[in-house]
């Protein structure tokens, strides 16, 4: 085995400069490994809780620290890019932006978690500089940030130890089946769909409700994968294997219909692509086949997609050629029928592991039951300490003048708090709480007011007791939480399975240059 000589730093007491012989094999695995785990969890693969990468779970906790909510304004994303890698990402600012990028796209993710306002780019373009976009945290990322603050989650320092940054967010939906992801770490990769909320959730509480669901209960809910650009899922053998294993493959169609598109010809109207296919692609290689004589029958076939009405493609049939045996050969030969293969892998406790559907889904329970218990404790100990406050100044306000007359009689801040706790009975913190207050507010303060908050933290005490005394309890606030969200944010299925209805497009009607 070969050896080489390797510097190593000198002990207390050594000389300087000693050399150790080491195996070059055992130095290569070792150097290997620890960088492949460098990737993976730090850069590669998303967590299997919040469905988030490091980077993007950094983007969305800074931006909240930030202050850019859904009812602030705009600011330029160079700043956010700018605070992200100053506070927190150790990397280049071109992977913070593409990250960033990619949240706002409604076309890669379902469930848009960044509110962008600029150029974001298309499928067939890339965004404008982080210098001329502008960026604030989308309403359902408030769902992913929030209770951040309540001890509900675990921090852990930043790059050089100066900060704290979340390991994981709340989330308060499965935001890796909802939004999916992509990734490519050392020796695995990830590639999972995206799915729609509403059925997610709705999968998520009947595992919540029946533990032992099977995979076809569970896909009553969840029937296959949602893309944010539509199309029609054929083939479907492919999503039930991933959904028991973690990995499979399936077709995606795009979604045409065959109308006339002027007063003597039929066309093919494309307007869903699928998923990560833009409209300059689809022109491109049916115009590439049919100069090659590769398609005989079209005409003419014009882009009309833009970013208001989304994906519109008029393909032109020549007469005397069947537009139904073009279209079948258009998904044969383009990518307007794709393939699109699922690999789960994602981090849970620190390490990759593949996972079905019910794995994701019982990995996000696991974690939200977490979540609310630990909110819960936190607000309890938060009520149970206003509860003590307002205790003590409803005994110092029924004497308020006796009060004044200890402090300004005392000598000194030591005396007056020796002085109030043994008039009025009491505890340290109460006291120290009362001598804290301006002096206007302690005497403007009503009986009746805080006689009334006593009794509504009493009864938040109360209940959070009751939450955390029953697990049962916890999983059904978790599922109550789930249907609020649903409620905000789900939408329609956009990909339809093989065999629903498709929907009429009206024909378009449009001057055009012939292009073949």
């Amino acid at each position: 085995m070969a050896r080489i000589p390797k510097a190593v730093l000198p002990k207390p007491g050594e000389n300087p400069g000693r050399i150790v012989d080491i195996d070059v094999s055992q130095e290569m695995s070792d150097s290997f490994l620890e960088y492949a785990y460098s990737v993976i969890y730090s850069r590669a693969l998303p967590d299997a809780r919040d469905g988030l990468k490091p980077v993007q779970r950094r983007i969305l906790h800074q931006m909240s620290e930030m202050g850019l909510r859904p009812e602030k304004g705009h600011v330029k994303c160079a700043r956010v890019v700018g605070d992200v890698m100053g506070k927190l990402h150790p990397h280049g600012d071109g992977a913070i932006y593409d990250a960033l990028v990619r949240m706002a796209q409604s076309f890669s993710m379902r469930l848009p978690l960044i509110d962008g306002h600029g150029n974001f780019g298309s499928l067939d373009a890339g965004p404008a500089a982080m210098r001329y976009t502008e960026s604030r945290l989308a309403p359902p990322a408030m769902a992913m940030v929030n209770e951040s603050d309540e001890n509900t989650v675990d921090f852990g320092s930043n790059y050089d130890g100066q900060l704290m940054e979340p390991l994981v967010l709340p989330a308060a939906f499965p935001n890796l089946l909802v939004n999916g992801a992509t990734g490519i770490a050392v020796g695995m990769a990830t590639n999972m769909a995206p799915h729609n909320l509403g059925e997610v959730i709705a999968a998520t509480k009947h595992l919540i409700d029946n533990p032992n669901a099977t995979l076809k209960a569970l896909m009553k809910f969840v029937p296959a994968p949602d893309f944010p650009t539509g199309g029609e899922i054929v083939a479907r053998e492919g999503i039930i294997e991933a959904y028991e294993s973690g990995r499979g493959a399936f077709k995606v169609r795009a979604t045409a219909t065959i109308e006339k598109v002027t007063a003597r010809k039929m066309g093919i109207i494309v307007t869903e692509l699928p998923y990560n296919i833009g409209p300059e692609k689809i022109v491109e290689k049916i115009a590439d086949l049919v100069k090659a004589k590769k398609i005989q029958g079209i005409s003419d076939i014009i882009d009309l997609s833009d970013g208001q009405q989304g994906t519109k493609v008029v393909i032109e049939i020549k007469n005397g050629f069947e537009a139904e045996d073009v279209l079948e050969k258009l998904y044969k030969l383009t990518p307007m029928e794709d393939a699109f293969s699922i690999n789960a892998v994602a981090l849970v406790n620190g390490k990759p592991l593949t996972l079905g559907l019910k794995d994701l889904l019982q990995v996000f329970i696991d974690h939200r039951i977490e979540v609310v218990r630990r909110r819960s404790e936190f607000r309890k100990a938060k009520a149970e300490s206003r509860l003590n406050l307002v205790d003590g100044l409803l005994k110092a306000i029924i004497d308020i003048d006796k009060v004044i007359k200890i402090i300004r009689g005392s000598e000194d801040a030591a005396t007056a708090k020796e002085a109030l706790m043994k008039s009025f009975k009491l505890s340290d913190e109460q006291t120290t709480y009362i001598l804290d207050m301006p002096l206007r507010r302690l005497t403007k303060m009503s009986k009746l007011e805080l006689e009334t908050e006593q009794k509504e933290l009493s009864t938040t005490i109360a209940a959070l007791k009751k939450l955390l005394a029953s697990k049962e309890a916890i999983k059904k606030q978790v599922s109550e939480e789930l249907t609020a969200v649903a409620k905000n944010f789900a939408t329609p299925r956009r990909s339809r399975l093989e065999g629903d209805k498709k929907k009429p497009v009206a024909a378009i009607e449009s001057d055009k240059e012939t292009l073949f």
